[in-house]
């Protein structure tokens, strides 16, 4: 028992101390991700639609990019917790949204807590589809005329410009690796392998 105790708080204070330290350049690329992937959906948004009209630019992307671009380890932040994680939750918002429309006690709960199992079978999750869920059920304007094209726009196209955004800057330096143990990464090391060894 007191040797688990002492492991539990080593392992807490080494996860305090690395949580802590300030890494400007880590920060950096966070920035400049975030920046470019929030930027471009929003620049489409801009000159795409009405002021009024905000449809690409929907709320649950800020949070996902504290994910992908500020918890890049996070299994949570894969790829395929982004892209699966949103698209099933837009999904099932939709369908909430179908089956309950004007009762909104009834369909924001429904939204969410369908979405979440739903993320959990398929091993998507990812925090910002609840948001993604809600947002379908409780928006007015444009987005509930959408119906199953919230789906694919604003949702995936949003998804996989945020996606192609943290590919590329988060794996600019050697210090950030993104995404972690996937086919992806070994396709994106065996692009990098023949450069090396033809610099040798």
């Amino acid at each position: 028992m007191k040797k688990t105790i002492k492991r539990t708080f080593r392992v807490s204070k080494y996860v305090i101390y690395r949580e802590t330290l300030v890494d400007y350049k880590e920060h950096f690329w966070s920035f400049l991700g975030a920046f470019f992937g929030i930027g471009i959906i929003a620049f489409m948004q801009s000159h795409t639609l009405a002021a009024t009209e905000n449809i690409f630019l929907i709320g649950s992307f800020g949070a996902s990019s504290v994910l992908i671009y500020g918890a890049i380890q996070s299994p949570l932040a894969q790829p395929r917790n982004l892209v699966g994680g949103h698209v099933i939750s837009a999904i099932v918002g939709v369908t909430v949204y179908k089956i309950v429309p004007d009762i909104i006690w009834l369909s924001a709960p429904l939204a969410v807590a369908f979405s979440i199992i739903l993320m959990q079978y398929t091993k998507t999750l990812h925090p910002p589809g609840g948001a993604t869920a809600l947002i379908a059920v409780s928006s007015t304007g444009k987005i509930p005329e959408l119906g199953y094209w919230y789906v694919i726009s604003p949702v995936l196209s949003g998804c996989i410009i945020l996606l192609l955004v943290a590919l590329f800057f988060n794996n600019l330096t050697s210090n950030r690796s993104y995404p972690t143990h996937s086919r992806l990464k070994r396709l994106l090391q065996k692009k990098h392998k023949p450069k090396m060894k033809n610099k040798l």
